[in-house]
């Protein structure tokens, strides 16, 4: 018989109010796409509305039973291309949080890394990645993404990605001279940490276009299914219910925006893709959907967090009090544009070369820091991009979007100063796992900036991030082919073997709300949601100190309990979910910060300062630091600790709880 249970404790975030459904997109057309806005209205397999836990009475807010092989949960480029791989061996659900636009891959400028060249390598690619991860990359991750990049690319080229080409931007250019290709080539873009062109790109709208073709690509997929507006609750774990064997993923708890129907989706395997976590922060180039969902949910269910202390800073976000959180790419930096600050006569003037060899295209980490440096040294509210060495036409057919974008903004690119600040833009952090995806969670796959690959040791290099969602898509997809089943076994002896997701239909409990009401303290979740994100920004943020760290994890404290008890009381909303995985995402990268007793890659810590121009070399150096909830009955720790890659955290629990 079908039981019910009451959602586990933790914490969420404060956005706008939804808005209504959407069917369509610009340049995209999603009405002849198996997508739906109401999970009631899919056509997978799915059985009735459960009685509350009290009685026969239903519970309005208990949904349907879905089952299927694949769940993907979140539709950037990895969750989509996985999804779209994935439909050729079984049924996939898709689930993404709004709508299809609202995703970090939407708003990627730059590009994808890969080597292309024969005046290009591997070796080199691989250098410059370890370089930019300050020594706490996984070699053989780098390697290994570095090396298959080429088939991954020609993936989403068969997909219909259309790259920009070198004579559509370069036009009367027979040759380039630094890598030697011919007009009709691909044009190769170069970022902070390259010492190459490497970058392909679809003007700066790589994402986009990227999008645009995954979604072409899930038409006629009539195994695939896609729901907008659901946003994942909870994950649904063997160990959550205390049932013996290996911990084990089959599914989620789903809540539906529109209608605030939770959902049971089981899933022989289950595919994290939900990104990034920017909205921790004050300021952010990530859309409002960032907000550390995936991570959260899998340290819940016992996988392995690592390195949440590492988060990037983009350094050139656009400052004008009109513009929300939109990106400068550091392409154009890669074309030779400068950042410039005002000295005390008003003169501007160039300042990276006083901070990193490579100057402007130094690697992410360094510029941002020496931004943030100026500004407090000189009191400017912003520094300048200055790319006024290129023709307008130039600036229009390379960078059309950014250009039309600041045009809008009184900003003529060709002849104007850029004003620019850094923010928060990506997590180097996430969920442990392979370069396929494999967690420490049986049949739990992490893809893209939820998962932690050890690619980008302690700072990412520009570009590679797309490059490892198509890798990690791909790869988990192989991995699901050949894995060994795990053996479920439920502590009811009646029941038969457990071959599947629909085996597990009448043992899985549905979600109740319990006792919980309906909130009319909506202010509690939007004042909890600012104070995080301001205390992140002032105290956790690029320049860090041990006082500011430990003023941060007395407020998260407070917060998280404050949050908890909300949490029971009342019941819950897209709104507090999200801000249960937020303020549990700003405890672990505090926690995280605390524990790095050095400062290296994209932690600065003015108490631990590095040795002038060397990579430090402390107590903790090359090693992760690894959060893993630990299994104590009655109680929620987690642990921190600092492990060597491909160690396994020690089980006593420490520090605070993340549950």
């Amino acid at each position: 018989m079908s039981t019910e249970i009451r959602r586990s404790p933790s914490p969420p975030v404060a956005t706008s109010e939804p808005e209504p459904p959407t069917k369509s997109m610009s340049a995209i057309h999603l009405e002849a796409l198996p997508i739906t806005t109401s999970a009631s209205s899919s056509t997978a397999t799915s059985t009735s509305t459960s009685t509350s836990a009290t009685g026969s009475t239903p519970d309005p807010l208990v949904g349907e039973t879905f089952t299927c092989d694949y769940l993907v949960i979140g539709s950037g480029l990895a969750g989509l291309l996985a999804a779209v791989k994935a439909s050729e061996h079984g049924d996939v659900i898709c689930i993404t949080k709004k709508t299809l636009q609202d995703c970090n891959t939407m708003h990627a400028q730059g590009g994808i890394a890969c080597v292309t060249l024969p005046t290009d390598t591997v070796e080199s690619h691989v250098n410059d990645t370890l370089r930019a991860g300050a020594g706490l990359c996984n070699i053989e991750a780098v390697e290994h993404i570095a090396r298959t990049a080429p088939a991954r690319l020609e993936d989403l080229i068969k997909l219909g990605v259309k790259f920009t080409q070198r004579q559509a931007v370069r036009q009367g250019e027979v040759e380039d001279t630094e890598c030697g290709v011919s007009a009709d080539s691909y044009d190769l873009g170069k970022e902070g940490g390259h010492s190459r062109r490497r970058i392909l790109h679809a003007g700066d709208i790589t994402g986009q276009e990227v999008m645009r073709a995954l979604i072409e690509a899930c038409t006629g997929k009539k195994n695939l299914k896609i729901l907008q507006n659901h946003i994942a609750v909870d994950l649904i774990s063997t160990e959550k219910f205390g049932w013996p064997g290996q911990n084990a993923c089959v599914g989620a708890y789903v809540l539906e925006r529109f209608t605030n129907k939770v959902h049971t989706v089981l899933s022989k395997y289950t595919f994290l893709a939900t990104g990034g976590a920017g909205k921790v922060y004050l300021y952010t180039s990530n859309p409002d959907v960032a907000s550390g969902d995936g991570i959260a949910m899998a340290y819940r269910v016992y996988a392995e967090i690592n390195n949440m202390e590492f988060y990037q800073f983009h350094p050139t976000c656009l400052f004008h009090p009109h513009a929300k959180n939109f990106l400068i790419s550091e392409a154009l930096r890669g074309e030779n544009a400068k950042l410039k600050i005002r000295n005390a006569t008003g003169d501007l003037v160039e300042f990276m070369s006083q901070y990193h060899p490579m100057a402007d295209l130094a690697p992410r980490d360094v510029v941002a820091r020496a931004i943030d440096k100026e500004l407090k040294r000189t009191g400017a509210d912003c520094v300048y991009l200055d790319i006024r060495c290129h023709t307008e036409e130039f600036l229009r057919a390379r960078f059309p979007n950014i250009f039309n974008k600041l045009l809008q903004f009184g900003i003529n690119m060709a002849h104007d100063l850029i004003p620019v600040v850094p923010a928060a833009h990506y997590c180097c952090g996430g969920i442990r796992a392979t370069v396929a995806g494999v967690t420490n969670v049986k049949n739990l796959y992490a893809l893209g900036e939820c998962s932690s690959t050890g690619l980008h040791g302690a700072n990412r290099l520009a570009s590679n991030s797309l490059l490892e969602c198509c890798v990690m898509a791909h790869e988990a997809v192989q991995h699901t082919l050949t894995a060994s089943p795990v053996v479920i076994t439920p502590p009811i002896f009646s029941c038969g073997p457990i071959t599947g997701p629909k085996d597990l239909v009448e043992l899985i409990p549905k979600w109740s709300s319990g006792p919980a009401c309906d909130s009319d303290e909506a202010v509690v979740i939007s004042h909890n949601w600012d104070e995080i994100r301001r205390f992140m920004w002032d105290y956790v943020g690029i320049f860090r100190t041990t006082k500011r760290l430990l003023r941060a994890k007395n407020r998260i404290v407070l917060l998280r309990k404050e949050i908890e008890q909300y949490y029971w009381d009342f019941r819950i909303t897209p709104d507090l979910v999200e801000l249960r995985n937020l303020a549990s995402i700003a405890e672990m990268i505090i926690d995280s910060a605390l524990k790095r007793k050095e400062s290296i890659g994209l932690h600065y810590n003015a108490d631990f300062p590095p040795p002038e121009g060397e990579i430090p070399k402390g107590p903790h150096w090359v090693k992760n630091s690894v959060l893993k909830r630990a299994r104590v009955v009655h109680h929620s720790y987690y642990l921190s600790c600092f492990l060597p890659p491909g160690e396994s955290a020690i089980s006593e629990p420490t520090l605070g709880d993340h549950s």
